[in-house]
């Protein structure tokens, strides 16, 4: 038989980028002073490296073909891969996911006391063992839901995992836009409004005041922010789930909008009167490692 090829997909840690890549003079000033604002790099950085190498080894022990991928949100192709393996926390899973169809990924902490990784069940202490199960297709896993973005009917993405942030294009502006959602119209004024899936559901959906959604939810959901009422109106689409078969459609009443899908590194620009529509995706992503008695964060 052969290899198994694995796809590794590691975070670039501040360390690498401003002080070994780009040798910034301010942020190697900082750290020399050991300023509170840099005071963990190091740290995490080294936390980082050795988990990595350990990832590596450990699939070297287990017979895989590594191609490792040291930026997070860089493309690559999964054709003739087994598994996906992201090495960081859930940004890194995040950023990976984009990339990935039906194959299965493994999320590995790589500093758990630096970074948050619900979504990331190994860590240096037990990637091995997971990465033999994963391997041999013995690892439960989660299949979550991920969403379709079409811009004028053209299709955006099938792959965001957290949410999409709609919103003008400073962050300063107020948001005008018309919202459609079974049989209602509804025109708008806030701060821009989330929408996303359940793994996103207690990210930034949480934080601007929606629910926590089961990890098995198969809806969209809904959050409007800061909403700006006229005098004596008020808004029903608000707080919504958007459900499976359902899609809701925003429609621009400003030149400059943006759409950032699961963060900031992937934008689209949206103009007066372009028709966006939000819908459940047919690609969900299989998670490995997730039990299904932590269906919510």
């Amino acid at each position: 038989m052969s290899a198994p090829r694995v796809v590794v997909v590691a975070k670039r840690s501040q360390y690498t980028r401003f002080v070994e890549e780009e040798r910034d003079p301010r942020a190697r000033l900082l750290l020399k002073r050991r300023d509170p604002s840099v005071s963990k790099w190091l740290e995490s950085h080294e936390q980082h490296t050795r988990t990595l190498e350990t990832v590596l080894e450990a699939l070297a022990r287990l017979g895989a073909r590594a191609l490792v991928i040291r930026r997070a949100h860089a493309a690559f192709d999964t054709t003739d891969a087994e598994l996906v393996v992201s090495v960081g926390g859930d940004g890194t899973l995040l950023a990976a996911s984009h990339n990935v169809g039906s194959v299965p990924i493994l999320g590995v902490n790589s500093a758990p006391r630096y970074s948050v990784g619900f979504f990331c069940a190994a860590r240096r202490s037990n990637v091995l063992a997971l990465l033999r199960r994963s391997l041999d297709g013995k690892l439960e896993s989660v299949q979550l839901t991920r969403m379709r973005v079409t811009v004028n009917g053209r299709v955006r993405s099938t792959r965001v995992l957290n949410e999409v942030l709609y919103s003008h294009a400073s962050p300063a502006a107020t948001s005008h836009y018309l919202l459609r959602h079974r049989g209602i119209e509804e025109q708008q004024r806030s701060s821009g409004f989330w929408i996303g899936p359940a793994a996103g559901s207690t990210g930034a959906q949480r934080s601007a005041g929606g629910r926590v959604l089961a990890l098995s939810s198969k809806a969209l959901q809904l959050v409007v922010r800061e909403p700006y009422h006229a005098f004596g109106q008020r808004y029903r689409l608000l707080h919504r789930l958007v459900r499976r078969e359902e899609k809701l459609v925003a429609i621009s009443k400003m030149q400059d909008v943006n759409l950032f899908l699961d963060g900031p590194y992937y934008k689209v620009p949206v103009q007066l009167g372009d028709v966006v529509a939000f819908s459940a995706s047919a690609e969900p992503l299989t998670v490995l490692g997730l039990r299904s008695a932590r269906a919510r964060r």
